[in-house]
């Protein structure tokens, strides 16, 4: 037995200010909330997968999560909507890949904790 059939259920964002980072996640970012599980985590959900927004106990290792890419699919119109809600992005949406029937589209950017995460479009062309 092994992981191939699994699915992500949950993946873990490390934060030092929950209040600051649940207002990001739910107000800018315009994610569904969950619940608190005060004092230390707050839950989103993100399609199939839920994100714990999570403050590190005193013991855990203080390090960054993992890039969180958000699967969108009008890279254009998110990236709008959330530029005016005051997310800052390091570029504009641009193609990252191309093949003859999809580009790859992405537009990175950080929460206030510096955590990595990025809009992504895969949009059809040609053909």
């Amino acid at each position: 037995m092994d992981l191939s059939n699994a699915t992500v259920g949950q993946l873990l964002i490390p934060v030092e200010d929950l209040d600051r980072a649940l207002a990001f996640y739910r107000d800018a970012l315009g994610l569904p909330f969950l619940f608190t599980a005060p004092p230390q985590m707050s839950f989103f959900q993100c399609g199939g997968v839920r994100l714990l927004v999570g403050v590190p106990t005193a013991d855990e290792p203080r390090g960054r999560g993992s890039a969180v890419y958000f699967k969108v699919a009008d890279i254009q119109a998110v990236f709008r909507t959330l530029v005016e809600r005051g997310v800052t992005f390091m570029a504009d949406p641009h193609v990252v890949h191309r093949t003859p029937t999809m580009e790859l589209w992405l537009s990175e950017f950080q929460d206030p904790d510096g955590n990595p995460l990025a809009l992504m479009s895969e949009v059809t062309v040609g053909g």
